[in-house]
């Protein structure tokens, strides 16, 4: 049996200050925890927010999250279940 899938996340100073850069990883750390399931078991990922991420809003910040993951997942092959 496989782990479950797991993120890390990267935030760095350019983001803004100690305050801003928690707040950042609160926002992605709430947003990847809804999206986990959707990677396969096992999977490693990392999320690094880039020195916009301190001004966007939470709706930002999951647009641009979705738009990452739809990138990283295969597309689902002919709507088989």
């Amino acid at each position: 049996m496989l782990p479950p899938a797991r993120a890390g996340f990267v935030v760095s100073k350019a983001v803004g200050p100690a305050v801003v850069r928690n707040l950042v990883k609160r926002r992605l750390r709430h947003l990847v925890r809804e999206r986990l399931r959707l990677l396969p078991p096992g999977s490693l990922i990392v999320v690094r927010a880039l020195p916009g991420a301190g001004v966007a809003e939470y709706t930002e910040l999951a647009r641009d999250l979705d738009a990452a993951l739809q990138r990283l997942l295969p597309a689902k092959a002919g709507g088989a279940t």
